[in-house]
């Protein structure tokens, strides 16, 4: 081997063992997070609009007028979603949105540590890694919404599964009712798990503890509104649906053109047929999903393994929620953060499928989101041509990445002499739960009994 070969091997290895670092990784993670703090509190556009004026507003009406939402009116979101708004005001009101910030950088350490193992485990460095440039690519929205919340807590869910799947249907049910979403991974942790049972026992008690709480503070079916609150939306600009009247609203077609709703506070599109589409969408929604189930449950009948079956239905119905959404706000990329780290964890264990594919696709498709929102929001708003170029090729690209999901469930039916993951080699997620001293945690008992 040439000196300059040699050289640049050894480069490459020092390279390498610098990245494999746990410090160096979280060093990044804390140089990322202040980035994107920073972009939230100065860049231009108001990205963190929603946290420092609406939340904060509701905050004000609950603790000032005591007029809580959700409770005493009809509200958006589950109620749940309250607690990390109220959490936000610990310092004061004047401080809440850099500590709404500080509140999400530690739900990210806590997710990131457990998919580190604490620092004692290297295997899964690279997924950190490619969860902070997901962060830094998709920009300050990766931060400033209250789904910033759910996704760390969904992460810990997520990596919970195999070992501890009661203790993962807990996290993934509280996350649901912050916002819905999540529930996409119980769905699936339903069909691929074998103990299905206690998985809908565990969701269903702890609904119905949350739904008690609010009963008890008054809420009647205001506990329920965030799904009504939903299904009256119409067409928000930056859906995948809402392409069609925003290249005729750009063709100025008449009666097509772009508004600002201040009921739901967001732009949406109007023209010709867009009622129809809107309330086409939903239930296009649910037979997607009702497809990708049908499809799941083929592919485990015919002795897919649950690590090729349940990343890659994870990430089909989450997908699916987005593309099939006649909302489709830019914060809803950040949810397919979760399905691509269980996938990309799994495979680094040693099973299911690779997962590269989907791990790029996310990250083009975070760029494509950085790239009009939110700097540029304005000119989107505007009907720029090439901004309106940006946002239908991140579009393409949402179905791009749903279309590789079902193929990928799919395939996996093909994959029955692999042994199922969960059955015979233990936990396939390997994690430390924060209160153990062990690296590896075996597989919950539960699950050795099916």
């Amino acid at each position: 081997m040439s000196v300059t070969a040699s050289s640049r091997v050894s480069w490459l290895s020092s390279a390498r063992a610098v990245i494999a670092n746990p410090i160096v990784l979280w060093g990044a993670f804390v140089l990322a997070h202040f980035w994107l703090g920073m972009l939230n509190l100065y860049a231009t556009g108001l990205p963190l609009g929603d946290v420092s004026i609406v939340y904060k507003f509701w905050t004000d009406q609950a603790i000032v007028a005591h007029f809580w939402v959700g409770i005493d009116s009809s509200w958006v979101y589950p109620i749940v979603a309250m607690v990390p708004m109220l959490v936000a005001r610990i310092f004061g009101p004047e401080l809440y949105s850099s500590t709404w910030l500080s509140l999400v950088m530690l739900l990210d350490a806590v997710a990131l540590g457990m998919l580190t193992g604490w620092g004692r485990s290297r295997q899964n460095v690279a997924v950190g890694w490619w969860w902070i440039g997901f962060l830094v690519l998709l920009g300050p929205i990766s931060l400033g919404r209250i789904d910033s919340i759910t996704v760390p807590i969904a992460i810990v869910g997520a990596l919970l599964i195999a070992s501890r799947p009661r203790a993962a249907t807990v996290m993934l049910t509280v996350a649901t009712w912050i916002k819905v979403w999540p529930a996409a991974i119980i769905v699936a942790m339903v069909i691929a798990l074998r103990d299905r049972g206690r998985i809908i026992l565990t969701g269903l008690v702890t609904s119905l503890m949350i739904v008690a709480v609010a009963l008890a503070l008054g809420s009647g079916l205001n506990v329920f509104s965030f799904i009504t609150q939903q299904t009256s939306r119409g067409l928000q600009v930056e859906s995948p649906i809402s392409n069609i009247w925003l290249w005729q609203a750009f063709a100025k077609v008449p009666n097509t053109f772009v508004y600002y709703d201040t009921t739901v506070l967001t732009w949406q599109v109007r023209g010709a047929g867009v009622e129809s589409a809107s309330a086409l969408m939903t239930p296009l929604m649910m037979l997607a999903a009702l497809a990708i189930a049908v499809t799941a449950v083929l592919a485990m009948r015919n002795g897919a393994s649950v690590a090729d079956l349940l990343p890659s239905l994870s990430l089909a119905f989450i997908t699916a929620s987005i593309a099939f959404n006649k909302v489709g706000s830019p914060q809803y990329m950040t949810w397919l953060a979760v399905p691509v780290i269980l996938g990309l964890v799994a495979n680094a264990a040693g099973h299911g499928r690779p997962f590269r594919t989907p791990a790029i696709l996310v990250l083009m498709l975070a760029a494509l989101t950085q790239a009009f929102y939110p700097y540029l929001y304005y000119l989107l708003l505007g009907l720029n041509p090439v901004i309106l170029l940006v946002l239908s090729a991140r579009n393409l690209l949402l179905f791009v990445l749903l279309g590789w999901a079902i193929v990928s469930l799919w395939q996996a039916s093909r994959a029955s002499s692999e042994t199922l993951a969960l059955a015979d080699e233990g936990t396939w997620l390997p994690v430390v739960w924060p209160f153990s001293a062990v690296v590896t945690p075996g597989l919950d008992p539960d699950l050795k009994k099916n």
